[in-house]
């Protein structure tokens, strides 16, 4: 049975821990033109707020692997993405992101489909929710 509104509260296992690095802020303020920034530099950079999308896209894996969904990544269009934050994401934080299915809207052979990840490091401390809406298309018939 591919999506529907039935597996709306569906969750799943949280992601390996990711540990945010001076680095990999660096690298990822850079790519967005903000590599200048302070904040994103130093002994004790914060990570630009977009940063979350590394973490959350990581718990996507899950629903996508999810066989009773039927769902494909190339069959799928991200159309919206919001961040709550408790905190910024700062060098340091090792952090899981878990995936909860929150939204399913099926009509004909188009899903349209809200997610939440939330974001907490290995200590329970809640970092963000970033939420998505994802339009897909069922695949053909066998």
């Amino acid at each position: 049975m591919p999506i529907s509104e039935d597996h709306v509260g569906r969750s799943y296992p949280a992601t390996a821990p990711y540990e945010v690095s001076r680095a990999k802020i660096a690298e990822f303020a850079t790519a967005l033109g903000d590599g200048d920034n302070p904040a994103y530099a130093g002994d004790d950079p914060i990570a630009p707020p977009t940063f979350a999308v590394v973490l959350s896209s990581a718990a996507w894996d899950a629903m996508f692997a999810d066989p009773e969904l039927e769902l494909s990544l190339s069959r799928t269009v991200h159309v919206d993405q919001r961040f709550a934050w408790q905190r910024p994401l700062r060098a340091g934080d090792q952090v899981s992101a878990t995936l909860t299915i929150e939204k399913v809207r099926a009509r004909g052979a188009t899903a349209i489909i809200g997610i939440s990840v939330a974001l907490a490091t290995t200590a329970g401390e809640q970092l963000c929710t970033a939420t998505s809406t994802l339009m897909h298309t069922m695949g053909e018939a066998a």
